[in-house]
């Protein structure tokens, strides 16, 4: 393959105003961006570099929201649309738009990135951890704490595709409803009521009372 590697300081395209001429071009340019990923699938280059000028100054955004690094950052856009580029043939525009395929996938390699950057931090302070004196309590505490970790995480397989979607954006990936909502090419509204509707069956099915 090519070189493909682009700036990812080059600005996308603003998300548009409200209105229907809006809701029209929003439509369109999610349109193009999913035929963008089929002929990325296919092997198509240019494709492909389109796809990465379209959108790599969002996934660069995200990345940094989550590592909070932008060296790690840009390693984490790069890691990203080179897994993009080997799987586009999996994109199902009938489970969401384009724009939020890329968007997951990377959120998922920047929570890898922190989470091996934790694992990492734990291996070096496991000699010490081992050699204090445990106090019951803590250890209550944290079997108690992975407990809750393993409920939430069957909770949120629980969720529809784009329940979890607009979930792990707003409260993974720290973004506010708006945010969430030009990222999905959704309006506000309909953004509030996934995240909404995502949360009330979380608490469903923790067993949480309301």
């Amino acid at each position: 393959m090519t070189s493909w590697t682009r700036s990812t300081q080059r600005p996308p395209g603003a998300p548009p105003p409200g209105g229907p001429r809006a809701a029209r071009t929003s439509d369109a340019a999610g349109a193009a961006l999913a035929e963008l990923l089929r002929r990325s699938a296919r092997g198509d280059e240019a494709a492909f570099a389109e796809l990465y000028d379209s959108t790599s100054a969002r996934v660069y955004g995200l990345a940094l929201r989550v590592v909070r690094d932008p060296a790690q950052a840009e390693e984490v856009t790069q890691e990203a649309f080179l897994e993009t580029w080997r799987t586009a043939s999996r994109f199902d525009p009938d489970r969401g738009s384009a724009l939020s395929w890329l968007m997951t996938l990377c959120h998922r390699k920047a929570v890898d990135r922190v989470r091996s950057a934790e694992s990492s931090t734990r291996r070096d302070t496991t000699y010490h951890q081992q050699n204090q004196t445990i106090d019951h309590d803590v250890t209550a505490d944290a079997a108690q704490a992975a407990m809750e970790a393993r409920r939430v995480r069957r909770a949120l397989d629980s969720l529809t595709p784009v329940q979890r979607e607009a979930i792990e954006l707003a409260y993974f990936g720290g973004y506010t409803h708006t945010e969430v909502a030009g990222i999905l090419n959704l309006p506000v509204g309909t953004a509030k009521t996934r995240i909404r509707d995502g949360l009330i069956r979380l608490r469903d099915t923790m067993g949480v009372g309301s």
